[in-house]
Protein backbone atom coordinates (compact mmCIF):
# COMPACT_ATOMS: atom_id res chain seq x y z
CA UNK A 1 0.00 0.00 0.00
CA UNK A 2 3.00 2.47 0.78
CA UNK A 3 4.88 3.96 -1.92
CA UNK A 4 8.24 5.06 -1.44
CA UNK A 5 9.51 8.01 -3.45
CA UNK A 6 12.41 9.29 -4.55
CA UNK A 7 13.32 12.72 -5.14
CA UNK A 8 12.81 12.81 -8.86
CA UNK A 9 10.20 14.59 -10.69
CA UNK A 10 9.53 16.80 -14.01
CA UNK A 11 9.42 20.07 -13.34
CA UNK A 12 7.02 21.12 -16.34
CA UNK A 13 4.80 18.07 -18.73
CA UNK A 14 4.16 19.37 -22.02
CA UNK A 15 0.64 17.78 -23.55
CA UNK A 16 1.92 14.86 -25.84
CA UNK A 17 -0.09 13.99 -29.16
CA UNK A 18 -0.47 11.12 -30.33
CA UNK A 19 -7.84 -1.14 -43.76
CA UNK A 20 -4.36 -2.83 -44.99
CA UNK A 21 -5.95 -4.09 -48.53
CA UNK A 22 -4.36 -7.64 -49.11
CA UNK A 23 -3.52 -10.61 -47.02
CA UNK A 24 0.07 -9.85 -46.89
CA UNK A 25 -0.51 -6.64 -45.76
CA UNK A 26 -3.12 -7.66 -43.28
CA UNK A 27 0.05 -10.29 -41.96
CA UNK A 28 2.33 -7.65 -41.92
CA UNK A 29 -0.12 -5.39 -39.32
CA UNK A 30 -1.00 -8.30 -37.05
CA UNK A 31 2.97 -8.83 -36.69
CA UNK A 32 3.59 -5.14 -35.98
CA UNK A 33 0.35 -5.50 -33.42
CA UNK A 34 1.85 -8.12 -31.31
CA UNK A 35 5.48 -6.82 -31.65
CA UNK A 36 3.63 -3.62 -29.59
CA UNK A 37 1.63 -6.00 -27.24
CA UNK A 38 5.23 -8.15 -26.84
CA UNK A 39 6.48 -4.87 -26.13
CA UNK A 40 4.13 -3.52 -23.26
CA UNK A 41 4.24 -7.25 -21.70
CA UNK A 42 7.49 -6.54 -21.82
CA UNK A 43 7.82 -3.05 -19.79
CA UNK A 44 5.26 -4.50 -16.91
CA UNK A 45 7.77 -7.50 -16.28
CA UNK A 46 11.00 -5.98 -16.44
CA UNK A 47 11.07 -4.09 -13.53
CA UNK A 48 14.44 -3.58 -12.05
CA UNK A 49 14.50 -4.22 -8.61
CA UNK A 50 17.07 -1.42 -7.36
CA UNK A 51 14.52 0.65 -8.50
CA UNK A 52 12.20 -0.31 -6.05
CA UNK A 53 12.12 1.09 -2.64
CA UNK A 54 9.89 0.63 0.51
CA UNK A 55 9.90 2.10 4.01
CA UNK A 56 11.00 -1.07 5.11
CA UNK A 57 13.77 -1.77 2.87
CA UNK A 58 15.30 2.01 2.25
CA UNK A 59 17.53 2.16 -0.89
CA UNK A 60 21.11 3.11 -0.37
CA UNK A 61 20.86 5.55 -3.36
CA UNK A 62 18.73 8.37 -3.65
CA UNK A 63 18.14 10.29 -6.63
CA UNK A 64 17.20 13.99 -6.69
CA UNK A 65 15.70 15.91 -9.42
CA UNK A 66 13.35 18.19 -7.65
CA UNK A 67 11.90 21.73 -8.64
CA UNK A 68 11.18 22.96 -5.90
CA UNK A 69 12.15 22.87 -1.92
CA UNK A 70 10.07 23.17 0.79
CA UNK A 71 10.61 26.87 1.29
CA UNK A 72 9.96 27.33 -2.81
CA UNK A 73 13.20 28.45 -3.78
CA UNK A 74 14.37 26.42 -7.26
CA UNK A 75 16.99 23.62 -6.47
CA UNK A 76 19.60 22.24 -8.70
CA UNK A 77 19.38 19.09 -10.57
CA UNK A 78 22.08 17.11 -7.97
CA UNK A 79 23.34 13.72 -8.83
CA UNK A 80 23.19 10.76 -8.08
CA UNK A 81 24.43 10.44 -4.41
CA UNK A 82 25.65 8.24 -1.39
CA UNK A 83 23.47 8.52 1.84
CA UNK A 84 23.68 6.83 4.60
CA UNK A 85 20.43 4.10 5.35
CA UNK A 86 18.16 5.47 7.78
CA UNK A 87 17.26 3.24 10.84
CA UNK A 88 13.92 1.27 10.03
CA UNK A 89 10.50 2.25 10.64
CA UNK A 90 8.66 0.32 13.33
CA UNK A 91 5.78 -1.72 10.55
CA UNK A 92 2.59 -0.53 10.99
CA UNK A 93 0.52 -3.90 9.74
CA UNK A 94 -2.90 -1.78 9.39
CA UNK A 95 -0.97 0.23 6.56
CA UNK A 96 2.22 -1.05 5.35
CA UNK A 97 2.52 -3.06 1.87
CA UNK A 98 4.83 -6.06 1.75
CA UNK A 99 7.31 -3.90 0.40
CA UNK A 100 10.69 -6.17 0.95
CA UNK A 101 8.67 -9.34 -0.51
CA UNK A 102 7.52 -7.58 -3.50
CA UNK A 103 10.94 -6.03 -4.27
CA UNK A 104 12.80 -9.44 -3.76
CA UNK A 105 9.98 -11.14 -5.99
CA UNK A 106 9.91 -12.05 -9.86
CA UNK A 107 7.54 -10.21 -11.57
CA UNK A 108 5.16 -12.45 -13.84
CA UNK A 109 2.80 -10.49 -15.65
CA UNK A 110 0.20 -12.12 -18.38
CA UNK A 111 -0.84 -10.59 -20.92
CA UNK A 112 -3.94 -9.11 -20.20
CA UNK A 113 -2.14 -6.68 -17.83
CA UNK A 114 -0.51 -5.03 -21.06
CA UNK A 115 -3.66 -5.56 -23.31
CA UNK A 116 -7.41 -4.75 -21.10
CA UNK A 117 -10.55 -6.51 -22.22
CA UNK A 118 -12.64 -4.26 -24.42
CA UNK A 119 -14.52 -1.37 -22.41
CA UNK A 120 -18.43 -2.96 -21.27
CA UNK A 121 -21.69 -1.67 -22.18
CA UNK A 122 -22.31 -0.57 -18.60
CA UNK A 123 -20.24 1.80 -16.43
CA UNK A 124 -19.19 -0.11 -13.04
CA UNK A 125 -20.61 2.98 -11.04
CA UNK A 126 -24.25 1.66 -11.40
CA UNK A 127 -25.32 3.06 -7.94
CA UNK A 128 -24.58 6.33 -9.06
CA UNK A 129 -27.29 8.55 -9.23
CA UNK A 130 -28.14 9.13 -12.96
CA UNK A 131 -27.46 12.71 -12.74
CA UNK A 132 -23.84 12.11 -10.82
CA UNK A 133 -22.36 9.93 -13.27
CA UNK A 134 -19.74 10.88 -15.66
CA UNK A 135 -21.03 10.32 -19.62
CA UNK A 136 -19.60 7.05 -20.72
CA UNK A 137 -17.80 7.43 -24.01
CA UNK A 138 -19.22 4.98 -27.18
CA UNK A 139 -17.94 1.13 -26.16
CA UNK A 140 -15.86 0.82 -29.21
CA UNK A 141 -12.10 -0.42 -27.99
CA UNK A 142 -11.49 0.18 -31.74
CA UNK A 143 -12.38 4.43 -31.59
CA UNK A 144 -9.34 6.18 -30.97
CA UNK A 145 -9.37 7.66 -27.48
CA UNK A 146 -9.00 11.45 -28.65
CA UNK A 147 -12.52 11.13 -30.48
CA UNK A 148 -13.93 9.35 -26.96
CA UNK A 149 -12.85 12.68 -25.65
CA UNK A 150 -13.90 15.24 -28.03
CA UNK A 151 -17.48 13.56 -27.49
CA UNK A 152 -17.46 13.24 -23.71
CA UNK A 153 -16.45 17.07 -23.87
CA UNK A 154 -19.60 17.97 -25.87
CA UNK A 155 -22.04 15.89 -23.63
CA UNK A 156 -20.58 16.99 -20.58
CA UNK A 157 -21.51 20.21 -18.62
CA UNK A 158 -18.46 22.48 -18.93
CA UNK A 159 -19.33 23.93 -15.26
CA UNK A 160 -19.07 20.34 -13.55
CA UNK A 161 -15.83 19.29 -12.80
CA UNK A 162 -15.11 15.76 -12.01
CA UNK A 163 -11.66 14.78 -9.85
CA UNK A 164 -11.25 11.12 -8.55
CA UNK A 165 -8.63 10.60 -6.05
CA UNK A 166 -7.10 6.46 -5.34
CA UNK A 167 -4.10 4.36 -3.93
CA UNK A 168 -4.43 2.26 -6.58
CA UNK A 169 -1.79 -0.18 -4.58
CA UNK A 170 0.62 -0.97 -7.63
CA UNK A 171 3.36 -2.59 -5.27
CA UNK A 172 0.38 -5.75 -4.60
CA UNK A 173 1.84 -8.08 -7.87
CA UNK A 174 -0.88 -10.25 -6.56
CA UNK A 175 -3.72 -11.09 -8.98
CA UNK A 176 -2.86 -8.44 -11.18
CA UNK A 177 -4.09 -9.74 -14.32
CA UNK A 178 -7.41 -8.72 -13.21
CA UNK A 179 -6.98 -6.33 -10.91
CA UNK A 180 -5.03 -3.81 -13.46
CA UNK A 181 -7.59 -4.27 -16.30
CA UNK A 182 -10.23 -3.34 -13.69
CA UNK A 183 -8.31 -0.41 -13.15
CA UNK A 184 -8.37 0.55 -16.53
CA UNK A 185 -11.69 -0.55 -17.00
CA UNK A 186 -13.24 2.34 -14.09
CA UNK A 187 -10.62 5.19 -15.17
CA UNK A 188 -12.08 4.73 -18.82
CA UNK A 189 -15.34 4.25 -17.60
CA UNK A 190 -15.27 7.30 -15.56
CA UNK A 191 -13.47 9.35 -17.25
CA UNK A 192 -12.76 11.27 -14.53
CA UNK A 193 -11.67 15.48 -15.88
CA UNK A 194 -8.61 15.35 -13.03
CA UNK A 195 -7.49 11.57 -11.69
CA UNK A 196 -4.90 11.67 -8.94
CA UNK A 197 -2.96 8.54 -8.04
CA UNK A 198 -0.61 7.16 -5.73
CA UNK A 199 1.56 4.14 -5.51
CA UNK A 200 1.89 3.87 -8.95
CA UNK A 201 5.30 2.44 -10.47
CA UNK A 202 7.17 2.96 -13.79
CA UNK A 203 5.33 -0.31 -15.53
CA UNK A 204 1.97 0.76 -14.63
CA UNK A 205 2.27 4.84 -16.07
CA UNK A 206 4.22 3.49 -19.10
CA UNK A 207 1.10 1.53 -19.76
CA UNK A 208 -0.94 4.16 -18.77
CA UNK A 209 0.31 6.56 -20.97
CA UNK A 210 0.21 4.14 -23.92
CA UNK A 211 -3.14 3.08 -23.79
CA UNK A 212 -4.89 6.26 -22.07
CA UNK A 213 -3.78 8.57 -24.80
CA UNK A 214 -6.19 11.23 -24.22
CA UNK A 215 -5.15 11.83 -21.07
CA UNK A 216 -1.38 13.80 -19.99
CA UNK A 217 0.34 12.19 -17.26
CA UNK A 218 2.71 14.03 -15.11
CA UNK A 219 4.44 12.01 -12.60
CA UNK A 220 5.84 12.71 -9.21
CA UNK A 221 9.14 10.34 -9.84
CA UNK A 222 10.50 8.15 -12.06
CA UNK A 223 11.41 5.33 -10.21
CA UNK A 224 10.31 3.34 -7.12
CA UNK A 225 6.60 4.16 -6.31
CA UNK A 226 4.93 7.64 -6.46
CA UNK A 227 2.23 9.74 -7.24
CA UNK A 228 0.73 11.07 -10.54
CA UNK A 229 -1.79 12.86 -11.93
CA UNK A 230 -4.27 12.41 -14.86
CA UNK A 231 -5.42 15.08 -17.34
CA UNK A 232 -8.41 14.64 -19.59
CA UNK A 233 -6.64 16.34 -22.21
CA UNK A 234 -10.06 17.60 -23.90
CA UNK A 235 -11.13 19.62 -21.23
CA UNK A 236 -8.19 20.34 -18.59
CA UNK A 237 -4.92 22.21 -20.21
CA UNK A 238 -1.76 22.00 -17.90
CA UNK A 239 -0.40 25.31 -17.16
CA UNK A 240 2.69 23.97 -15.47
CA UNK A 241 3.68 21.04 -12.52
CA UNK A 242 5.94 20.99 -9.62
CA UNK A 243 6.93 19.17 -6.93
CA UNK A 244 7.99 20.48 -3.06
CA UNK A 245 10.05 17.98 -1.25
CA UNK A 246 9.24 17.13 2.09
CA UNK A 247 12.52 17.97 4.51
CA UNK A 248 12.02 15.37 7.15
CA UNK A 249 10.64 12.30 5.54
CA UNK A 250 11.58 9.40 6.20
CA UNK A 251 10.17 7.37 3.09
CA UNK A 252 10.78 9.77 0.14
CA UNK A 253 7.40 11.68 0.43
CA UNK A 254 6.75 15.18 -1.49
CA UNK A 255 3.26 16.71 -2.90
CA UNK A 256 2.82 16.84 -6.32
CA UNK A 257 0.87 20.01 -7.76
CA UNK A 258 -0.64 21.20 -10.92
CA UNK A 259 -1.83 24.58 -12.23
CA UNK A 260 -4.62 23.65 -14.54
CA UNK A 261 -7.21 25.85 -16.85
CA UNK A 262 -10.53 23.95 -17.02
CA UNK A 263 -13.54 25.88 -19.11
CA UNK A 264 -11.17 29.18 -18.84
CA UNK A 265 -10.80 28.71 -15.07
CA UNK A 266 -7.61 28.54 -13.28
CA UNK A 267 -7.12 25.92 -10.29
CA UNK A 268 -4.83 24.52 -8.40
CA UNK A 269 -4.81 20.20 -7.93
CA UNK A 270 -2.70 18.84 -5.82
CA UNK A 271 -2.17 14.87 -4.29
CA UNK A 272 0.36 13.26 -2.00
CA UNK A 273 0.63 10.08 0.06
CA UNK A 274 1.87 11.24 3.80
CA UNK A 275 4.20 9.62 5.97
CA UNK A 276 2.88 5.92 6.75
CA UNK A 277 2.18 3.96 9.90
CA UNK A 278 1.31 4.68 13.90
CA UNK A 279 5.03 5.77 14.39
CA UNK A 280 5.19 8.68 11.43
CA UNK A 281 2.35 10.41 13.21
CA UNK A 282 4.82 13.52 14.05
CA UNK A 283 6.08 13.19 10.52
CA UNK A 284 2.85 12.82 8.81
CA UNK A 285 1.36 15.95 10.76
CA UNK A 286 4.41 18.06 9.40
CA UNK A 287 3.70 17.18 6.06
CA UNK A 288 -0.21 18.12 6.69
CA UNK A 289 1.11 21.40 7.66
CA UNK A 290 2.89 22.09 4.51
CA UNK A 291 0.42 20.94 2.11
CA UNK A 292 -2.48 23.07 3.97
CA UNK A 293 0.55 25.87 3.51
CA UNK A 294 0.73 25.54 0.01
CA UNK A 295 -3.02 25.14 -0.63
CA UNK A 296 -3.22 28.85 1.36
CA UNK A 297 -0.73 30.19 -0.65
CA UNK A 298 -1.78 29.51 -4.00
CA UNK A 299 -3.60 32.99 -5.79
CA UNK A 300 -6.39 34.55 -4.77
CA UNK A 301 -8.29 34.06 -8.15
CA UNK A 302 -7.21 30.06 -8.15
CA UNK A 303 -9.59 27.45 -6.49
CA UNK A 304 -7.37 24.79 -5.04
CA UNK A 305 -8.25 20.87 -4.58
CA UNK A 306 -6.40 18.34 -2.83
CA UNK A 307 -7.06 15.00 -3.41
CA UNK A 308 -4.67 11.79 -1.88
CA UNK A 309 -3.98 8.76 0.93
CA UNK A 310 -3.00 11.12 3.67
CA UNK A 311 -2.72 7.81 6.14
CA UNK A 312 -4.50 10.17 8.70
CA UNK A 313 -6.20 9.58 11.88
CA UNK A 314 -8.63 11.89 12.98
CA UNK A 315 -7.41 12.32 16.23
CA UNK A 316 -4.33 13.89 14.67
CA UNK A 317 -6.16 16.93 12.57
CA UNK A 318 -7.19 17.39 16.11
CA UNK A 319 -3.81 17.59 17.69
CA UNK A 320 -2.95 20.07 14.65
CA UNK A 321 -6.12 22.42 15.89
CA UNK A 322 -8.49 21.35 12.99
CA UNK A 323 -8.26 22.86 9.68
CA UNK A 324 -6.66 26.08 9.45
CA UNK A 325 -9.42 28.66 7.94
CA UNK A 326 -10.26 28.97 4.80
CA UNK A 327 -9.30 25.25 4.20
CA UNK A 328 -12.51 22.39 4.35
CA UNK A 329 -12.83 18.38 4.36
CA UNK A 330 -15.22 17.85 1.42
CA UNK A 331 -16.31 14.88 3.26
CA UNK A 332 -17.27 17.11 5.89
CA UNK A 333 -18.41 20.21 3.46
CA UNK A 334 -20.96 17.00 1.92
CA UNK A 335 -22.30 16.76 5.42
CA UNK A 336 -20.64 13.61 5.92
CA UNK A 337 -21.98 10.91 3.55
CA UNK A 338 -21.64 7.61 5.75
CA UNK A 339 -21.10 5.33 2.70
CA UNK A 340 -18.20 7.22 2.27
CA UNK A 341 -16.86 7.86 5.78
CA UNK A 342 -14.11 4.40 5.33
CA UNK A 343 -11.64 4.24 2.51
CA UNK A 344 -9.49 1.70 4.16
CA UNK A 345 -11.98 -1.21 5.08
CA UNK A 346 -10.55 -4.45 5.89
CA UNK A 347 -14.04 -5.30 7.25
CA UNK A 348 -14.97 -5.59 3.10
CA UNK A 349 -11.72 -5.75 1.69
CA UNK A 350 -10.07 -8.57 1.75
CA UNK A 351 -6.59 -7.55 -0.28
CA UNK A 352 -4.12 -7.03 2.63
CA UNK A 353 -3.96 -10.51 5.10
CA UNK A 354 -4.70 -8.92 8.49
CA UNK A 355 -5.44 -10.79 11.57
CA UNK A 356 -7.58 -8.08 12.66
CA UNK A 357 -10.65 -5.45 11.34
CA UNK A 358 -10.54 -1.52 10.76
CA UNK A 359 -12.20 0.84 9.12
CA UNK A 360 -10.54 4.17 8.56
CA UNK A 361 -10.95 7.27 6.61
CA UNK A 362 -7.33 7.26 5.08
CA UNK A 363 -7.99 8.85 1.90
CA UNK A 364 -9.13 12.66 1.69
CA UNK A 365 -9.97 15.48 -0.48
CA UNK A 366 -9.25 19.02 0.62
CA UNK A 367 -10.33 22.26 -1.07
CA UNK A 368 -9.59 26.15 -1.12
CA UNK A 369 -12.06 27.88 -2.38
CA UNK A 370 -10.75 31.03 -3.99
CA UNK A 371 -11.63 34.79 -3.20
CA UNK A 372 -11.57 36.17 -6.98
CA UNK A 373 -12.49 34.51 -9.84
CA UNK A 374 -14.80 31.36 -10.78
CA UNK A 375 -16.67 29.45 -7.77
CA UNK A 376 -15.83 25.79 -7.07
CA UNK A 377 -18.54 24.01 -4.65
CA UNK A 378 -18.52 20.56 -4.12
CA UNK A 379 -21.71 18.91 -5.24
CA UNK A 380 -21.47 15.02 -4.52
CA UNK A 381 -18.98 11.90 -3.55
CA UNK A 382 -18.96 8.28 -4.15
CA UNK A 383 -16.35 5.59 -3.10
CA UNK A 384 -14.80 3.89 -6.28
CA UNK A 385 -13.45 0.39 -6.70
CA UNK A 386 -16.37 -1.93 -4.61
CA UNK A 387 -16.65 -4.39 -7.64
CA UNK A 388 -15.20 -8.11 -6.25
CA UNK A 389 -12.89 -9.52 -9.65
CA UNK A 390 -13.22 -13.13 -9.84
CA UNK A 391 -9.84 -13.51 -8.00
CA UNK A 392 -12.18 -13.23 -4.82
CA UNK A 393 -10.34 -9.60 -4.47
CA UNK A 394 -10.43 -5.85 -5.53
CA UNK A 395 -8.48 -3.43 -7.72
CA UNK A 396 -6.86 -1.67 -4.96
CA UNK A 397 -6.90 -2.50 -0.65
CA UNK A 398 -8.11 1.55 -1.11
CA UNK A 399 -11.35 2.64 -2.41
CA UNK A 400 -10.99 5.60 -4.62
CA UNK A 401 -12.87 9.04 -4.25
CA UNK A 402 -15.18 10.37 -7.16
CA UNK A 403 -15.70 14.12 -6.65
CA UNK A 404 -18.11 16.17 -8.81
CA UNK A 405 -18.10 20.32 -8.15
CA UNK A 406 -19.84 22.50 -9.85
CA UNK A 407 -17.99 25.76 -11.46
CA UNK A 408 -19.41 28.38 -11.79
CA UNK A 409 -18.75 32.72 -12.29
Amino acid sequence: MEEALNSATQSKVEPSDTRENGAAQETTVTKKKRGKRRERTRKVKEIPVNQLSTSHDPSPRQRTQATQTDNGQPEKTMATAETQTRSPLVQDKSTQTPGIRFAREPLSTPQALATPAPLPTQSPLDQLPRDQVPPSPPASPQGPQEKQSRRTSKRRDPNELFVLTWNIDGLDREDMDERFPKLLHYLSRIRADIVLLQELISPIADVLEEIMTDYDLIRGNTSGYFTGILLLKARVKLLQSSVVNYPTTEMSRNLLMAQLSFSGHQLWVMTSHLESGKASSQERMNQLRRVWKRMREAPDDHAVIFGGDSNLRDREVKWLGGLPEGISDVWELLEQPEDCRYTWDTVTNNNKDVDFKAQLRFDRVYMRPGKEGAKVTPVSMKLVGQDRLKCGRFTSDHWGILCKFSVDL
